[in-house]
């Protein structure tokens, strides 16, 4: 289920790349005070999202949005910042986190 039209768009982070974002940022002084985004510098439309995950618009409903003027219609990372005080690079594509993802849930057939 999508909310809204979908076309609103995220820049998404994997896991390891979010965890290895936290470490270096609470192990490195000059991050103390710092305001530092972590992102691909991609964003993506839901709408492409949902394909990616699903493969076949069959699967992708749109649903009315709850709260559509809360909703944020793009967002986009510039993690530079990251890259400069904590040596910080995303080590994975949107395409290759679902991948692992996916991979992930096979692998752990109990969720």
């Amino acid at each position: 289920r999508i909310y809204g039209d979908g076309t609103q768009t995220r820049d998404l982070l994997y896991v390891e790349d979010c965890v290895d974002f936290i470490i270096r940022a609470g192990k490195n002084d000059l991050a103390l005070g710092q305001i530092i985004n972590a992102g691909t510098g991609n964003d993506v439309a839901i709408n492409d999202l949902a394909l990616l995950i699903a493969g076949t618009p069959e699967l992708i409903k749109h649903v009315p949005h709850i709260h559509p003027q809360a909703e944020i219609m793009k967002l986009k990372c510039n993690s530079s910042k990251a890259k400069k005080i904590l040596g910080w690079e995303p080590r994975f594509s949107l395409e290759r986190g679902i991948e692992k993802t996916k991979e992930w849930i096979g692998n752990n057939p109990e969720l």
